[in-house]
């Protein structure tokens, strides 16, 4: 059995690929920061349930625009931690002063 997918990804869905990996993984970071255990869970199961419903979105169009909001969330979300006192900022002003 040969693990090679049946339709390789061109270069430019590679490339788009690994950036929506990065933004999973990046939110998913950040979302350990959150304080709180149900809000961490609730937005777990968002970013998941999000990511899943878009899975098999084939339009680069498209899926450049889910990026874009999926980064402008992400970046909502780190402002958050940092205005609350517990994002990576905030913890390293902290230190500093």
């Amino acid at each position: 059995m040969s693990k090679i997918p049946k339709a390789a990804l061109s270069l430019k869905q590679f490339m788009l690929r690994q950036e929506v990996l990065k933004l999973y993984r990046t939110i998913f970071r950040t979302i350990r920061q959150v304080p709180d255990a149900s809000s961490r869970r609730e937005l777990r199961d968002w970013a998941r349930a999000d990511f899943r419903n878009n899975r098999n979105q084939t339009d680069e169009l498209a899926i450049k625009m889910l990026l874009q909001h999926g980064t402008r969330n992400l970046k909502e979300l780190q402002t958050s931690l940092e205005l609350s006192g517990t994002g990576p900022t905030s913890s390293s002003d902290v230190k500093q002063s």
